[in-house]
């Protein structure tokens, strides 16, 4: 049975800022000119991104958003609860797992410009899962929720948003 340090190890996990550990897998060659992409990119990006991402139930993803759609994979471990507040404050939350029969799905788009954020349920378990994203991954398009900035911001999920920011 692999351990949460086990996958640490062999996957060669990093902390990530919003929590949880990654490793970037794949970064296409291939680029994306400025001016080919919508104004929110600042730079060229490659094509596409993935990274590994584990997520263990001691510690939570953080609100945050990306300015591309990001698709999550799971691999394996237990279900991953996704929280989301569209910009327009519509809250909504879906499983990532492979319980089917109790609504969880292997694979989700979380839109750009999105909050979310992300936790494993399942108490002394993990989750580990693949995120891509197109345009790739740059931290530049990366913004960690400041807490009051986003309560105020969307009022009525103040509890969640508390929880889920450090």
């Amino acid at each position: 049975m692999l351990t949460k340090q086990d996958l640490i190890e062999q996957l060669h996990l990093e902390k990530h800022p919003e929590g949880g550990y990654y490793k970037e897998t794949y970064r296409s060659k291939v680029t994306l000119k400025k001016e080919s992409l919508p104004s929110e990119f600042g730079s060229v990006r490659s094509v596409s991104t993935c990274i590994y991402f584990m997520l263990t139930s001691d510690e939570f993803s953080a609100f945050h958003k990306v300015n591309q759609d990001e698709i999550w994979h799971f691999y394996l471990g237990s279900r991953i609860l996704l929280h989301m507040i569209s910009p327009d404050g519509e809250y909504s939350k879906i499983k990532i797992g492979t319980d089917f029969s109790n609504g969880e799905i292997p694979q989700f788009v979380v839109p750009a410009q999105y909050w979310f954020a992300a936790e494993v349920i399942q108490p002394e378990s993990f989750a580990l899962v693949g995120c891509t994203v197109a345009p790739g991954f740059d931290f530049e398009d990366f913004e960690l929720a400041k807490r009051k900035e986003l309560q105020q911001k969307f009022p009525k999920h103040q509890a969640l948003i508390s929880r889920l920011t450090r």
